[in-house]
């Protein structure tokens, strides 16, 4: 599974930012992709999952420090997810990675897993 992860840059504390996770080859849907998720690295830390969306049910989690200001949606072709993000703050620097889970459908399982299918990601800076 081919996934591109775009939609990076710089902004200001505060600011809003959706990042795109499009799809080659394979429809974001289950059974083919039972689940999927952005991922965040932080300078000098490990890889997160932040927000993660099941295929199957819809049913969505979020980390703690995500919660209430980033969703992750689909897009009704089922062929990009989208990760909003509000109300950016410093700590939320890092390069955001989008990863499927192809053998599960729970979100909460896929944002507290380990992948290892990353691909580029895409960098996201938050500073005045």
């Amino acid at each position: 599974v081919q996934l591109q992860a775009s939609g990076g840059g710089l902004v200001q504390p505060g600011g809003s930012l959706i990042l795109s996770c499009a799809a080659s080859g394979v429809t974001l849907d289950f059974p083919d992709v039972p689940a999927i998720g952005w991922f965040r690295q932080a300078p000098g830390k490990e890889r997160e999952g932040i927000s993660c969306l099941s295929n199957l049910n819809e049913i969505t989690h979020y980390a703690d420090s995500v919660k209430g200001r980033f969703t992750i949606s689909r897009d009704a072709d089922k062929k990009t997810v989208y990760l909003q993000m509000n109300n950016l703050r410093p700590e939320d620097t890092g390069r955001y990675f989008c990863v499927p889970d192809l053998s599960h459908s729970s979100s909460y399982a896929l944002c507290n897993s380990r992948p290892t299918n990353w691909g580029q990601g895409t960098l996201v800076t938050v500073s005045s």
